[in-house]
């Protein structure tokens, strides 16, 4: 008989549902960041597009490696200018071509600028369109703007589309609102910060309509804030979680790969 010793080790498995690794942030270093994300138990990042400049780079990544880079296409609210029909034709040109997970990231920002609200509503609907035509997920960027956006689902596209409120950071109330619709929430860095009261807001939202992410190379969650942010992170998120649900991070994990999997359909 032939003895030895085994371990037995944890690893769990998440993924990533929003990050930009193609940002100008990992240039020179997206091997290693891969490796760390691959290293923490990450299997799959999701890549929403920001804007015509952005997709060459965003490409260059599933291209590199489809099985673990996704694809999201959509024009981001802080690039829609005068010339967003313009920009809009290149991205449905990427849409109508490409295989893609979602639209996105798309949305409404009233935080930097609330002259170009029309123009981000009108941009955000067109997308939303698009997204009904092609049985795709909505990917939203709702900052200062969650309700407004929830008005406009409800009053354009009521139980006719799914997706994922990103980077959430509205009310309890707001919370409810977009469950009882159907669409999911993204938490992420935000959540570990001491001065975020997202945590209280997340107790009475069902885990099964919750997805993790980073939002890479932004909002780096404790101990790295305030430093470049990236996917390997995701696992601080997944941290923060098991204690406001009261899991084990194992449980974090599976719960949430299997709500992005099934949002996604990937």
């Amino acid at each position: 008989m032939v003895s030895g010793l085994f371990i037995c080790i944890n690893f769990e498995v998440m993924i990533d549902t929003h990050a930009h690794l193609y940002a100008d942030a990992f240039e020179g270093e997206i091997d290693e960041v891969i490796s760390r994300a691959k290293a923490a138990g990450v299997t799959k990042v999701l890549l929403p597009n920001i804007d015509t400049g952005s997709i060459v780079g965003l490409n260059t990544l599933v291209e590199l490696d489809s099985t673990f880079f996704y694809r999201m296409m959509g024009l981001h609210p802080c690039s829609v200018d005068t010339d967003y029909e313009i920009q809009l034709e290149r991205i449905k040109h990427e849409l109508d071509t490409k295989e893609t997970i979602a639209v996105g990231e798309i949305g409404i920002d009233l935080y930097w600028d609330k002259t170009k609200q029309e123009m981000q509503e009108k941009a955000f609907l067109i997308q939303c369109e698009w997204a009904l035509e092609m049985n795709l997920p909505i990917a939203i960027h709702s900052r200062e703007s969650t309700q407004l956006i929830i008005d406009l689902l409800k009053a354009n596209f009521n139980g006719k589309l799914s997706g994922v409120f990103h980077c959430f950071g509205g009310t309890a109330v707001e919370a409810k609102e977009i469950v009882d619709m159907g669409y999911h929430i993204g938490i992420g860095g935000v959540v570990t910060f001491k001065n975020s009261d997202l945590r209280n807001h997340l107790f009475n939202t069902p885990l099964d309509r919750i997805i993790m992410e980073t939002d890479s190379p932004y909002l780096a969650p404790v101990p790295y804030r305030g430093k470049r942010n990236e996917s390997a992170y995701v696992k601080e998120v997944a941290d923060e979680l098991a204690r406001i649900y009261s899991l084990s991070i194992e449980d974090i994990s599976k719960i949430t790969t299997a709500n992005a999997l099934e949002l996604f359909k990937i």
